[in-house]
């Protein structure tokens, strides 16, 4: 008799899991670094997705739901990840007014939510700007 919790789902959704808590930790703490300094997050994962922390709590809800397909977590996966687009352009709007034209480039430059096959590919994380 097999273990299910080894089986392909578990080890998808063990994998989708880890990998968002990941990006989640690693997105947050370039983001501590920016903000007292009154920077733009752009590097590490900022450099591949605008939203690396929405975009891995999204891969943490995707791992519970490919673990636990009930109806709840079936109903609440899209509204949860429709409310964290709104939070992500809401907050984009406060960005753009605190830091006007500067933010602009990166917003052309990187996309909002999934990175692009190119910017995977062939684009480094840029080094922090020092002043």
């Amino acid at each position: 008799m097999s273990n299910p919790h080894f089986g392909p789902s578990h080890l998808l959704s063990f994998a989708l899991i880890g990998a968002g808590f990941l990006l989640i930790c690693v997105a947050w703490k370039t983001l501590y670094g920016a903000q007292p300094e009154g920077r733009i997050a752009t590097e590490g994962a900022y450099a591949y997705v605008r939203h690396p922390q929405y975009v891995g709590f999204v891969l943490v809800l995707l791992g519970f739901l490919v673990q636990w397909p009930t109806l709840l977590t079936l109903a609440m996966f899209p509204l949860l990840v429709v409310m964290y687009g709104r939070l992500a352009r809401m907050e984009e709007r406060e960005v753009l007014q605190q830091f006007g034209e500067a933010y602009c480039p990166y917003m052309r430059k990187v996309p909002a939510d999934f990175p692009t096959r190119s910017g995977l590919l062939g684009r480094r994380p840029e080094a922090p700007r020092r002043a």
